[in-house]
């Protein structure tokens, strides 16, 4: 069993930046691959980044890439959601979850544990 806990979401005007982390508890953090998916009002729940359990390999949205950055420390057992140059269309409601697939999971259906989510909200 893994607790996941989000922290750091807020509001933000466009084009600024926010970090979000997700504290893990419970079993082996480092025996998880990470996502972080975002969830709009009236939206499916959608994939922002993924990271293996080692860290060594990412994958990103097409929406996101070049502007998130995924990263884990699992000494801390937290991963990381770096967002630059936010755009009102990023709001949602960003939830981490944990996969005990090894390495990169990108369907929702693939991780097992989920978090209460985070509300970043991106003003125009």
């Amino acid at each position: 069993q893994v607790q996941l806990v989000e922290s750091g979401g807020g509001l933000v005007q466009a084009g600024g930046s926010l970090r979000l982390s997700c504290a893990a508890s419970g079993r082996t953090f480092s025996l998880y691959a990470m996502g972080w998916f975002r969830q709009a009002p009236g939206k499916e729940r959608e994939l922002v980044a993924a990271i293996s359990w080692s860290g060594g390999n990412t994958y990103y949205a097409d929406s996101v890439k070049g502007r998130f950055t995924i990263s884990r420390d699992n000494a801390k057992n937290t991963v990381y959601l770096q967002m630059n140059s936010l755009k009102p269309e990023d709001t949602a409601v960003y939830y981490c979850a944990a996969t005990n697939i090894p390495n990169i999971a990108t369907r929702k259906d693939d991780y097992d544990y989920w978090g209460q989510g985070t509300q970043v909200t991106v003003s125009s």
